[in-house]
């Protein structure tokens, strides 16, 4: 028992707090590389997943400092290399990573968050062409979000300038990279939306690297663009950049000298274009009028002496005037032989003889139905005086006025018809052709 004398004990919290003291001195600054899992984001701003690769895994958590600066989203199955401290946690006694930086392996941060953030807006739909907004053929004013002191500003204003010198042109100044920078931009389109007085925009800087041209791969300023009632040119960096404001914009410019091209129309060209159509308008108004005149020549020459036009529209009415006379006779003449005929057969259909007719028909309809109830009447009279004689043949009354008797059995009323249905002593009601009489049975015989 000697050998635990000295011994120490520890509580659950003060041996954890040991562990961590001594993970936290000797794991300060790691680099891990692993597969993610497990991802989640509360309400708190906060990440948490699990790295983990063929035979281990660690918990992770990136406080929401650290998580806001991430330019692209933790998705499960994805590669990370990360950066940060080994500590416990003392609740689960788990020991866990806490996340100060994460860059995916194998591509950059940057590039990964543009890819995502890219297929992210397609799927909704910002990039669709139909959405696209047409430029207008000559703008009054042009609205420039860029810097005022890049080199994208001195060449946009020097094309303006050279190829139509009388647009002009609005600088919304912003600031083109760094931090903020995309909040600016996007405010700026904003604000010309609300100005109301810009035909067009255009938004873009001179070139350089994904990390400073990332203000236009921001998701505020794809929604700014694609919010903007104002059609927007996007022209970002050199020929060989893309960003998402190239995407969203309802068109896009390989550099801010071309967007000014695209934008305004060169004065010069368009001048003799207009003296070229003015020209053409010229001629065609000239052929024009040289056939309207060969028509009112032809016309003049085909016109006759009025007066011979009046003698014949005289003549035309006269004749008209004829063929309605003899039609208005022939109209009246005939409706005069239908009314006579008409007249003459309601003659012949009187009503008054009609019904004479009728009448005369009605009587003898009368004596005929007389005659026939008659020998009805007569024909029912025998009958019923033949069944009459039958039933009187058959009533007994009859039979009775003949001699015979009827016996009851007294004192139930049977009628005897038989010897052995009586008794001697019996009383008998006899009822005869007229009246009646009690007897009492001396003997019955068979």
């Amino acid at each position: 028992m000697e050998i635990f004398a000295d011994k120490r004990i520890l509580t659950v919290s003060q041996l954890t707090a040991l562990v961590r003291g001594v993970l936290e001195e000797n794991f300060e600054h790691v680099w891990v590389e692993g597969e993610v899992s497990n991802v989640a984001m509360p309400s708190s701003g906060h990440l948490y997943f699990t790295l983990k690769d063929g035979g281990a895994q660690i918990r992770c958590v990136m406080f929401r400092a650290s998580a806001r600066a991430l330019r692209f989203r933790v998705e499960n199955g994805m590669e990370l290399i990360l950066r940060g401290r080994v500590t416990v946690y003392d609740q689960r006694g788990e020991y866990q990573l806490i996340v100060e930086y994460a860059e995916p392996k194998g591509v950059g941060a940057l590039q990964l968050a543009f890819i995502q953030l890219k297929e992210r807006l397609a799927k909704e739909g910002l990039f669709d062409e139909i959405v696209k907004k047409p430029l207008p053929m000559l703008p009054n004013c042009i609205g420039i979000v860029t810097s005022s002191t890049g080199a994208a500003i001195h060449d946009i204003l020097k094309i303006l300038k050279r190829r139509f010198v009388n647009v002009e042109v609005l600088i919304c100044p912003v600031r083109v990279q760094g931090e903020g920078a995309a909040r600016e931009i996007a405010a700026a389109v904003r604000d010309f939306n609300l100005y109301k007085k810009v035909d067009v925009i255009i938004v873009g800087r001179g070139g350089g690297s994904l990390e400073d041209l990332w203000p236009f791969n921001e998701e505020i300023v794809a929604r700014a663009i694609y919010e903007s009632r104002i059609p927007v040119v996007s022209a970002v960096g050199h020929e060989v950049d893309y960003t998402i404001a190239d995407f969203v914009a309802d068109l896009r410019a390989p550099t801010p000298s071309a967007a000014a091209e695209l934008v305004v129309k060169n004065k010069a060209e368009l001048a003799a274009e207009v003296d070229n159509l003015s020209r053409r308008l010229e001629y065609s108004m000239r052929h024009i009028l040289g056939e309207f005149r060969s028509r009112v020549e032809g016309l003049s020459r085909a016109v006759k002496d009025p007066s011979m036009l009046l003698g014949y529209l005289v003549q035309r009415v006269d004749d008209l005037y004829e063929r309605l006379n003899r039609s208005f006779l022939t109209g009246m003449m005939q409706r005069r032989e239908r009314l006579a005929s008409m007249t003459n057969h309601l003659r012949l259909t009187n009503p008054e003889v009609e019904l004479e007719r009728c009448r005369e028909r009605l009587l003898r309809l009368s004596a005929r139905l007389d005659t026939a109830m008659r020998g009805i009447l007569d024909q029912n009279r025998e009958t019923v005086a033949v069944t009459i004689a039958r039933f009187q043949a058959l009533s007994p009354l009859a039979t009775l006025a003949r001699g015979y008797a009827i016996a009851r059995k007294l004192p139930d009323g049977v009628v005897v018809r038989e010897s052995s249905q009586i008794d001697a002593g019996d009383r008998l009601d006899l009822t005869f052709h007229r009246g009646s009489a009690v007897c009492i049975v001396e003997s019955a015989r068979d």
